[in-house]
């Protein structure tokens, strides 16, 4: 099978939630003056980013099986759908899922042993578990409407909490106010994307919480989810160093998407608000790194 098909199914755009509270977690270790050997600041975070990408990969798969199988996915204007499309046996997609979550398993084993804290071998389960009970089980919490507040204490607390503990072993308050930027940007692509789906959705009963709450009040409620992102990398800045506000920088290039959004974009329009937001997050945490650096 083309690899390809493989790559558009992992879906791409949605890995830097995965990268950005790993970098925004070592920010925060850096610019609050937490000192650790070279060695851990480079690999400690480099085997942490190994598992949030297999993580998100593995969701990805796992969703794409499981709403395949559903029939949920017949219908869909956004990437490519292997179950639902017939490019892939259900079975080898959930395999897929299974394969990812088994890597991120192993990294997570090596980062707690490296880092000794081994409790986290709970908080990695956790996750795995809330990766596939996302639209998997006999009532996935995604048709609860609770994805949003996963998608924010996993891929934002979570991760750039334990990012920063495992590899300074300290969680400066700082750490906080990075985990919330990332983490609030990381449920706005996931807000975006169930709205852009909201029909579909609604037609096949699947109740995101943009179905829940309706089409309105979902867009403002992905702006009010940008506006946390702004003030908390101001926060971010208070507390570390003026120049983390580079983390601002990337709200730029959701200016006219967000505008578009507000004038009632929908379907394929909404796909330029996913790329712009997801870029917006990658380069938050970017901002956050390289104004941390400068600044010390």
């Amino acid at each position: 099978m083309n690899p390809s098909i493989w790559v558009a199914g992992a879906r791409p755009r949605t890995l830097p939630a995965a990268a950005a509270p790993i970098l925004a977690g070592v920010a925060a270790g850096v610019g609050s003056g937490q000192a650790v050997p070279l060695w851990r600041l480079l690999l400690v975070p480099a085997l942490c980013a190994i598992v949030a990408l297999a993580l998100q990969v593995g969701v990805n798969y796992a969703n794409d099986y499981s709403d395949g199988i559903r029939g949920t996915d017949d219908v869909r204007v956004g990437p490519t759908r292997l179950t639902a499309s017939g490019l892939a046996r259900p079975g080898t997609v959930r395999n897929a899922a299974f394969i990812s979550f088994a890597v991120a398993a192993v990294t997570g084993l090596v980062v707690v042993a490296i880092s000794g804290t081994w409790w986290l071998l709970a908080v990695g389960a956790l996750a795995i578990l809330a990766a596939w009970y996302y639209t998997g089980g006999r009532r996935p919490y995604g048709y609860l409407g609770l994805g949003e507040l996963m998608v924010f204490i996993f891929f934002g607390l979570v991760a750039t909490v334990g990012t920063t503990h495992v590899t300074f072993h300290a969680v400066p308050p700082a750490t906080w106010a990075a985990a919330t930027g990332v983490g609030a940007l990381a449920s706005a692509l996931l807000v975006v994307n169930n709205l852009r789906d909201l029909a579909a959705d609604a037609e096949v009963g699947k109740r995101t919480l943009a179905t829940r709450i309706g089409d309105r009040a979902t867009r403002w409620f992905f702006v009010s989810l940008l506006v946390v992102g702004f003030i908390s990398t101001l926060a971010f800045a208070g507390l570390t160093t003026p120049w983390a506000l580079l983390g601002l920088v990337g709200f730029v290039v959701l200016l006219a998407p967000v505008a578009r959004l507000l004038a009632g974009a929908v379907g394929r329009d909404l796909i330029a608000m996913l790329q712009a937001t997801s870029l917006t997050e990658l380069a938050l945490a970017f901002g956050l790194l390289i104004g941390v650096a400068v600044g010390s």
